[in-house]
């Protein structure tokens, strides 16, 4: 509602405001331009002109998505999911991608599938084997080991820590 609103102030026709995209029915002048940036500075918003800077955004959004706030994550390879949602080439992405953030789209996954299994074992409704299931990984060892190698510990240590963090919350 905020970004609309700044649009409207700057007498900015456009068609759509979704998802951090706005469609604009017109050419804008580069002191709305400006303004527009500033103002929405001020409101913790960035406006990312930069053709690079937008393709490593739509591709960040998508991940994070798609991991975090989806139940069930798609059949298909996470290139091809990417590249289809996108509407460019997995190669071309990626290699945006590495460019601007320094890691490759699959380090991105990985770290974004480690944080979300963090947060499925402090919600404590799901095994590690459901964690897994859901997470698309081809075994709990697998899982396991992913997560050692970013976190230093093993799941279940971490949810131990956790669960004893929870408790003497608890107990103050």
């Amino acid at each position: 509602m905020m970004v609309k609103e700044e649009l409207k102030k700057l007498a900015i026709k456009y068609l759509e405001v979704d998802l951090g995209v706005i469609d604009i029915l017109e050419d804008i002048t580069t002191e709305q331009h400006g303004q527009l940036k500033i103002n929405l500075h001020k409101s913790g918003l960035e406006l990312l002109d930069n053709k690079r800077a937008i393709l490593v955004e739509g591709i960040k959004n998508i991940i994070i998505e798609m991991i975090h706030y989806s139940n069930v994550l798609p059949k298909v390879n996470y290139s091809d999911f990417i590249s289809k949602k996108m509407d460019y080439d997995y190669t071309y992405l990626s290699n945006v991608f590495s460019e601007v953030k320094g890691i490759t789209i699959q380090q991105f996954i990985i770290l974004n599938k480690i944080e979300r299994v963090k947060e499925l074992l402090l919600y404590d409704e799901l095994t590690l084997t459901e964690i897994s299931y859901r997470l698309h990984y081809s075994s709990v060892a697998h899982l396991s080991n992913q997560f050692k190698k970013i976190t230093g510990l093993t799941p279940t240590f971490y949810k131990g820590i956790a669960n004893k963090r929870r408790r003497n919350l608890e107990d103050v």
